[in-house]
C-alpha cells in the first residue's frame, strides 16, 4: 500500500466517524483532493486508490496535469483558487468546477469561454464567511444577487456555496462559522433546486463543516503529505 492510499483510507475513515457522529452518511460529503504542487504522478497514485475528484488552485499548473491525465476521462478537475481575469478561458476550456466565483464579470467571461462541446461549468458562489480583507469572495447579503446572474448564464451551472472560514481551533466556534454557510445554502437551495454542493471543510475544520451540513470537504496534506512551496508554481 502506497502512503497516498493509506492516508485516503484514514481521511475517509475521519470523514465516515463525523457524519456518523451528526446521524448522516458519509456517501453524502465528498472529498476532494487538494493537488496543488505535487505532481501529476503523486495524483495517480491516488487515481489508483480510487480518488477521482482533485482540487487546483493554480491555473497553469492543473491545467498541465489535466494534460498529462487525459487518459482518466471520469477525472473530476476542480479550481479551487483564486481566478484572475486573464486565466478564465484555461478554467473554462480545462476543468469541470470553478468554486471560486466572487463577481458578475467572472462569471461572465467562464460563460462566454466555455467551449459548446463540453457540458455547462459547475460554479460555486465563493463567500467571505469571516469578513477577511486577504481572502476572495462576497458578503452574505450579496449571494441572491449573484446567483440570479449566474443562473441566467446557459454556460454555467450554479451548484452552491464554497468558503475559506479563518482558521479558528475552538469546535464552537468553528461549528458556529459553519453553520452559517449552511444557512445561506439551505435559503440558496430553496431558490435553485439544482444547488446541492456546500464546499467548506479542511483538514482542520472539517469535523464542524461536516456537523453543519458541508457535502464536499476540500483535504490537501492529509492526502499528499507536506507541500513543497519551493516548487514554481504559476496563477
Amino acid at each position: 500500500m502506497t502512503s497516498i492510499e493509506h492516508n485516503l483510507l484514514q481521511v475517509r475513515a475521519r470523514i465516515a466517524a463525523a457524519a456518523a457522529r451528526c446521524g448522516r452518511a458519509p456517501e453524502e460529503i465528498t472529498l476532494l483532493a487538494v493537488s496543488k504542487t505535487k505532481p501529476a504522478s503523486a495524483v495517480a497514485e491516488a487515481i489508483a486508490a480510487g480518488q477521482q475528484a482533485f482540487g487546483e488552485n493554480y491555473v497553469q499548473e492543473g491545467v498541465e496535469k489535466v494534460a498529462e491525465l487525459a487518459a482518466h476521462p471520469d477525472l473530476q478537475w476542480h479550481f479551487i483558487g483564486p481566478l484572475q481575469s486573464n486565466k478564465s478561458r484555461l478554467v473554462a476550456e480545462n476543468f469541470a468546477w470553478c468554486h471560486t466565483v466572487d463577481r458578475q464579470r467572472i462569471a461572465q467571461r467562464l460563460n462566454d469561454q466555455r467551449p459548446d462541446a463540453l457540458p455547462p461549468l459547475n460554479v460555486l458562489i465563493q463567500v467571505n464567511i469571516s469578513d477577511e480583507n486577504s481572502k476572495s469572495g462576497i458578503m452574505l447579503e450579496a449571494i441572491p444577487g449573484l446567483a440570479q446572474q449566474i443562473a441566467a448564464l446557459p454556460r454555467l451551472r450554479l451548484r452552491g456555496l464554497m468558503a475559506i472560514p479563518a482558521p479558528e481551533a475552538d469546535y464552537d466556534r468553528q461549528l458556529a462559522v459553519c453553520q452559517q454557510m449552511a444557512s445561506a445554502f439551505h435559503a440558496l437551495k430553496q431558490d435553485y433546486p439544482e444547488v446541492d454542493t456546500l464546499s467548506l471543510g479542511m483538514s482542520d475544520d472539517m469535523d464542524a463543516a461536516i456537523a453543519a451540513g458541508s457535502t464536499m470537504v476540500r483535504i490537501g496534506t492529509a492526502v499528499f503529505g507536506a507541500r513543497d512551496y519551493a516548487r514554481p508554481s504559476q496563477q
